[in-house]
């Protein structure tokens, strides 16, 4: 595990060169505004991580390739101290409130990211 980063967005110049190769004016844009959330001080970066992957579930983000908010966020969620345990039992309660057919996507993704990772 890598130490975590005390702003997930400002801190990760990977993630920042990530989103910049998605789109140059995006990037940064994405990068500022994102950073600025990520910088409040009253949820910390494992939880606010947890909270992003949530929304990626319920929203059905693209579950993979080059952009995905999902892998990007199960990144983030491991770098700022989440076990793979512990995204496993977030996907198991959201079964019950985002849906079966959602989360066997999100649970084979989950497990694609985690092998690319290792």
């Amino acid at each position: 595990m890598t130490t975590p980063y005390a702003n997930a967005v400002l801190d990760d110049r990977n993630l920042q060169e990530k989103l910049a190769a998605i789109n140059p004016k995006y990037g940064p844009w994405v990068t500022r505004v994102a950073g600025e959330m990520w910088g409040l001080p009253l949820i910390d970066q494992k939880t606010k991580a947890l909270i992003a992957l949530t929304t990626d579930v319920v929203n059905q983000s693209p579950l993979g390739g080059p952009g995905s908010a999902f892998v990007a966020h199960v990144h983030i969620a491991l770098d700022q101290g989440a076990t793979r345990e512990e995204i496993e039992e977030l996907f198991l309660f959201l079964t019950v409130y985002a849906g079966f057919n959602k989360m066997v996507g999100c649970f084979a993704a989950l497990n694609d990211v985690l092998a690319a990772r290792s």
